[in-house]
C-alpha cells in the first residue's frame, strides 16, 4: 500500500478536480429517475446522467440482456469477421433513421462517431473524384466531442485552449443565439434563419471545392442549448446541395427520443447525409455509438475499392457484444413504452413548466425544444460561471442533479418522467435561484 488518497488516481474528466477531491460529489446506485447517494439519499436525475439515460436507470430488460450476453460471448472482434447482434441493430437503427440513411459504422461513443463522420466525409470526396474538397465546416458553440476531429470543428474555446487548431482548414458558421432579438421563445425562434446564408459567405470565401463537409448539431445542447431558428436547417441542407457539400447532424444527444420523435432530423424534416448518435443508443448502459450514412456515400466509397479494404478505419470494440445487446434491449424498451411519443406529448407541460421560471431572479432567457431546456442567468461581476456552478452545487447537496454550462442551466431529463417530477425540479431551482446571490 502507498498511503495514496482514494480520491488522487483517477482524473477526472471536465471537472475541478482539486474541488472535487475536498468535497466529493458521489452516487451509489440508480433506478429510474433517482440516484442514490452513499448515504441512503435519493437524488432525482434532471440530466438523465449526461444528456444518456433516455429511459431512466437500470432498466430490468436493458440489464437482463447485457447479463446475458455476458455470459454467452464477451467479446468478437469485427475485423474481417463478425457476430450476429450488430448487424440486428445496425438493421433496426437503419429502420428507425430516415430512409436514405441505410448504413450504420459502430464507434464506442459521440466523439468516435463524429471522427467517424468527418473521414467517412473526406473518404466520399476523394471517391468521387473531388480529392481537393478536405475543408470541414462547423459552428460556434458547437460540441462535437473531444477527439481531434471534433475539437476542431466545435466552436467552444475551452475546448481547443491546450490543443491547438487539430485540423487545417477548419472554418465555422455564426452560431445562432441573440438573447436581444429571441429571448424566452419557446420552441424554434423565429429570429435568425438568415444566420444559415453565412455559409454561402465561407463558399465565397474558400471555394466550394475545397469543403468537404458542414456539421451540426440540430440543436447545440452542450454548448447551452441553442435552438434552431425557424428555416436554418432547411436552409443549410439547401446550400450544401446546391454546392456538393455533404451535411453531417450530429445527433448524440438530439437521437433516441430527446426531442419527441427518434431524430430530430425526422422532426424537422429535413435529412442530412450522415447522422451521429451514441448516449440514447443504449440508454447510456454500455459506450456505443454510430455514424449512419447515406446510400450514395457508402456505395461510392465501395465502387472506388472494388477489390480488398474499402475503409480503413474502425475500432477494437466497433460493435462490441454487450453494448449490441444494451442497445437492441433499449430500442425494444423505447418501443414498448411508446417513449418518444411520450416525450412529445410531455414536452407541452415541460415548456410551461420551464417557462414559468422566467421571473425568478437572475434568470435573463430560458430556451426550450423537446425534452431540452437551457436556463440562461445573469453572470456575477468578473466572475463568469459561478453563479450557475454554486446552484449546481446547492442542487446537488439538496438532492436534485443539474448541469450548468457556463452560466446555462441544462436540463434533459429521462422520458419517464413525470408531471409532480418536473415540478419538484422548477420549484427546487426557483427556491436556490432565490438564495443565490
Amino acid at each position: 500500500m502507498t498511503g495514496r488518497n482514494s480520491m488522487d488516481s483517477f482524473w477526472m474528466p471536465f471537472t475541478d478536480n482539486r474541488a472535487f477531491a475536498a468535497s466529493p460529489r458521489l452516487m451509489e446506485e440508480a433506478e429510474g429517475m433517482y440516484y442514490r447517494k452513499p448515504d441512503g439519499r435519493s437524488v432525482l436525475d434532471s440530466t438523465a446522467g449526461l444528456w444518456c439515460v433516455n429511459a431512466g436507470h437500470c432498466r430490468p430488460k436493458i440489464v437482463e440482456a447485457i447479463q446475458r450476453q455476458a455470459a454467452k460471448m464477451d467479446y468478437a472482434p469485427t475485423f474481417q469477421m463478425g457476430h450476429r447482434l450488430p448487424f440486428e441493430l445496425a438493421s433496426q437503427i437503419a429502420d428507425l433513421f430516415p430512409a436514405e440513411l441505410d448504413h450504420v459504422f459502430f464507434t464506442n461513443s459521440g466523439s468516435e462517431a463524429v471522427d467517424t463522420a468527418l473521414k467517412i466525409a473526406l473518404a466520399y470526396q476523394r471517391s468521387i473524384g473531388q480529392g481537393t474538397r478536405t475543408r470541414l465546416i462547423g459552428r460556434e458553440k458547437g460540441y462535437h466531442g473531444t477527439n481531434f476531429g471534433g475539437t476542431a470543428v466545435g466552436g467552444i474555446v475551452n475546448n481547443r485552449r491546450f490543443f491547438g487548431s487539430n485540423y487545417a482548414g477548419v472554418d465555422h458558421l455564426p452560431h445562432t443565439l441573440n438573447t436581444a432579438e429571441a429571448a424566452f421563445s419557446r420552441g424554434q425562434p423565429k429570429w435568425g434563419g438568415h444566420l444559415a446564408e453565412e455559409l454561402e459567405r465561407l463558399v465565397a470565401l474558400h471555394g466550394a471545392d475545397t469543403i468537404a463537409a458542414v456539421i451540426v448539431e440540430p440543436v447545440s445542447c452542450s454548448g447551452g442549448v441553442l435552438i434552431p431558428p425557424v428555416g436554418y436547417l432547411e436552409k443549410l441542407r439547401e446550400i450544401t446541395r446546391k454546392y456538393g457539400i455533404l451535411l453531417i447532424f450530429d445527433e448524440v444527444i438530439t437521437g433516441f427520443g430527446r426531442v419527441g420523435a427518434a431524430t430530430a432530423s425526422e422532426l424537422f424534416n429535413v435529412t442530412p447525409d450522415i447522422i451521429t448518435c451514441a448516449k440514447g443508443l443504449t440508454n447510456g448502459a454500455v459506450p456505443m455509438g454510430a455514424a449512419v450514412i447515406s446510400n450514395e456515400i457508402y456505395n461510392a466509397v465501395l465502387a472506388a475499392s472494388p477489390t480488398g479494404i474499402d475503409l480503413f478505419h474502425g475500432y477494437t470494440y466497433s460493435g462490441h457484444p454487450l453494448a449490441a445487446a444494451a442497445g437492441l434491449a433499449a430500442l425494444e424498451v423505447y418501443r414498448e413504452e411508446g417513449l418518444f411519443q411520450r416525450a412529445a406529448e410531455m414536452s407541452v407541460y415541460w415548456e410551461e413548466a420551464m417557462h414559468s421560471l422566467a421571473d425568478a431572479p437572475y434568470v435573463i432567457d430560458i430556451r426550450n425544444f423537446g425534452m431540452v431546456c437551457g436556463i440562461e442567468l445573469a453572470p456575477r461581476p468578473d466572475e463568469p460561471g459561478a453563479r450557475a456552478l454554486s446552484i449546481f452545487r446547492t442542487c446537488f447537496e439538496e438532492d436534485i442533479l443539474i448541469r450548468v454550462t457556463g452560466d446555462i442551466i441544462a436540463l434533459s431529463p429521462p422520458l419517464i418522467i413525470e408531471r409532480e417530477q418536473i415540478d419538484q425540479i422548477v420549484s427546487k431551482i426557483r427556491d436556490v435561484l432565490m438564495r443565490t446571490e
